[in-house]
């Protein structure tokens, strides 16, 4: 996978401002930052050791909840 290296915009001192990345590294960068989020969310559930019930049951459940 090749990486472009960025491209900064800086303010009249030389300070870093902005960045400019390739469409596809920013497109690639947020599909990476939300399987991160999944994740996070994954293991805050896993470590609450709550009872779970499997999707398709859970779906069950909510389908007649609508219908009563």
């Amino acid at each position: 996978m090749r990486h472009h290296p960025p491209q900064y915009i800086t303010d009249i001192t030389g300070k870093k401002i902005s960045v400019v990345l390739p469409v596809k590294d920013y497109n690639r960068m947020l599909e990476e930052l939300e399987e991160l989020e999944d994740i996070r969310l994954y293991d805050e559930v896993k470590a609450k050791k709550e009872a779970s019930i499997p999707f398709d049951e859970y779906l069950k459940r909510r389908k007649k909840s609508k219908h009563a």
